[in-house]
């Protein structure tokens, strides 16, 4: 481990989780954990396309973890106590990966969720130096979630 957080990283990270019990925002994370699988452009325009209700909650995932990870990323939390405690993040990175190209170029924003892709890059470096193995782990968790859901709305 590095350096230990400072007072005021500490005090950030906390408000950053406190945000996270937010009675919308707590909404948007469930339906986006249970609903959110896209693998193309198409998808995610049928699941979550801009100015629907799912789009909004979609968003204010999207767009709280950006903002988290844009703190993290400019140095005002601390990354070992960030990583350690947020990994949910990294869920979302993976659940937007497939399509982020697509959305960039659509929506001709190229740093789109960039704070995300940062931090989630990071993320998986930092953890296979300290627990090899966790990331594909992880990894193959989230496809088993979404072949079950496959599977539940074939039903």
């Amino acid at each position: 481990m590095g350096t230990k957080p400072t007072h005021e990283q500490a005090q950030l990270h906390l408000q950053v989780y406190d945000l996270r019990r937010e009675a919308r925002l707590r909404q948007g994370r469930d339906w986006f954990f249970k609903n959110y699988f896209v693998e193309n452009l198409e998808d995610f325009m049928r699941l979550a396309a801009p100015g629907t209700e799912n789009g909004a909650l979609a968003m204010m995932v999207l767009s709280y973890w950006e903002h988290a990870c844009a703190l993290l990323n400019y140095g005002l939390l601390h990354e070992d106590l960030f990583f350690e405690t947020s990994g949910e993040f990294f869920g979302v990175w993976e659940r937007v990966k497939p399509i982020i190209a697509p959305i960039r170029e659509r929506f001709a924003n190229p740093l789109f969720l960039a704070h995300l892709e940062k931090a989630a890059e990071r993320f998986v470096s930092w953890s296979e130096s300290r627990t090899p193995g966790h990331i594909a782990a992880m990894r193959q968790m989230m496809k088993q979630m979404q072949s079950q859901r496959s599977a539940t709305a074939r039903v």
